[in-house]
């Protein structure tokens, strides 16, 4: 007979059950961001900080028709980039940006995303968040787990850290869930986050982990 998983269980054995919980329930993980490659992915993401993804998925369309390529991005115009990316927020600094990217990314990787992140991270406005879900998500390449706001709180209420940097958050999520799952994690944690263990009012009763979760803070 297995054993009982409760809140108190070792990380590593409720990490396998979250993963086993999550991945019935979102059998299917993608990105919510309406994009076709991976250089989309990526200004898609770019655009999706302090924005929501429906709010993206209204604006990508005309970026990418009138910009549909690093090298076209690169050469635009940063004032006609702003307008279409206006209601997105922080447009100014995401232009500017999304502009030189395009052009490192024309003129240093011959139009095509390097597929590292160092590399990724290189690039003005890619963070390590940005970078670890191109690589997962484009390229299924997992060097680490991207952490967003839900996956910051998730991983906190779970029990999985005790920390608030999202790099420590990421190296205790990266102990203790394997390696080739951590792109399917992020997926997983953003969903629930949104679904259910929202911020202000998680909805416990709801939730396919309330058995093994120890509900920190909330």
């Amino acid at each position: 007979m297995a054993a009982t998983i409760t809140p108190s269980s070792a990380p590593e054995t409720r990490a396998q059950e979250v993963l086993k919980r999550l991945g019935k329930r979102y059998a299917h993980p993608t990105s919510a961001l309406t994009h076709h490659s991976p250089w989309e992915l990526l200004v898609a993401t770019v655009l999706a900080a302090q924005c929501t993804d429906e709010r993206v998925n209204k604006v990508t369309p005309e970026l990418f028709r009138r910009w549909p390529d690093p090298a076209a991005l690169g050469q635009a115009d940063v004032g006609a980039i702003e307008e279409v990316i206006h209601s997105t927020g922080f447009f100014r600094n995401k232009a500017k940006n999304l502009k030189a990217t395009g052009q490192i990314v024309a003129n240093e990787y011959g139009g095509e995303l390097p597929k590292s992140l160092a590399e990724l991270t290189k690039l003005p406005g890619v963070a390590r968040k940005t970078a670890n879900i191109i690589l997962g998500h484009a390229f299924g390449i997992n060097e680490g787990v991207a952490v967003d706001t839900h996956v910051k709180r998730l991983s906190f209420r779970l029990g999985f850290t005790e920390s608030q940097d999202v790099k420590r958050i990421e190296r205790d999520l990266m102990a203790v869930f394997p390696q080739d799952r951590w792109g399917n994690l992020n997926h997983y944690l953003v969903f629930l986050g949104r679904e259910v263990c929202k911020a202000r009012s998680p909805q416990c009763p709801e939730c396919p982990l309330e058995d093994i979760c120890p509900k920190n803070g909330v």
